[in-house]
């Protein structure tokens, strides 16, 4: 169901560009550092799109670079034989600040009550934790439950997406509201199941 299970197909895809940019001698932390620039951009982008829709399609364009350049990064560091606990390191917290700059620009914005956005990105971050937490304690990295980070950027996309085409509120909330309620709920099942499994492996 998660579409981190889609990891291999997208690795195969983006390989050749991976590599192209390995041999341009491009670091690896470079293109990390440039994907958490457009996390941000899309968070700026985010706030002003409840009165302005069509910001929405923007943040759409800076949320699938980030996502790229998030899935590059590691790529380039393998072929250009770069991979090192400082650059694993760099990519994680810049992961957690861009999922962070997202959401928040979603939720500042008006697209849900703050008190709902809070609750989802303390939740996201917790799913993250114990992701990084089973590797921690010598099981490997940790990627199960229904709402991965992949998961949560599809749902983004689609949801602006949808936002300018039908920007009325359903039922209070705009589908960008809806988003973040739904990456709210998943993030909560995604944590009993992660605490689970990791309980069972330890």
């Amino acid at each position: 169901m998660t579409i981190d299970a889609l990891r291999p197909a997208a690795t195969r895809i983006l390989d050749p560009v991976a590599i192209a940019i390995a041999r341009r001698k491009i670091s690896p932390n470079s293109l990390s550092i440039a994907s958490l620039g457009f996390a941000l951009l899309a968070g700026i982008c985010f706030y002003f799109s409840v009165e302005r829709p069509f910001f929405a399609l923007a943040a759409v364009l800076f949320v699938a670079l980030n996502s790229a350049f998030d899935a590059l990064d590691g790529a380039v560091a393998r072929y250009m034989r770069a991979e090192s606990r400082k650059g694993d390191f760099l990519d994680h917290v810049i992961d957690r600040y861009s999922d962070v700059f997202i959401i928040c620009g979603m939720f500042f914005g008006g697209h849900v009550q703050w008190q709902i956005g809070t609750v989802t990105i303390v939740l996201v971050l917790l799913v993250s934790y114990l992701g990084t937490q089973a590797q921690a304690l010598g099981i490997g990295r940790f990627y199960g439950g229904i709402m991965g980070r992949a998961d949560r950027l599809v749902l983004i996309l689609l949801a602006s997406i949808a936002y300018p085409i039908y920007s009325e509120p359903v039922f209070g909330y705009t589908t960008i509201g809806w988003a973040i309620i739904i990456i709210g709920i998943g993030s909560h099942i995604t944590t009993i199941q992660r605490m689970g499994s990791i309980w069972k492996r330890l």
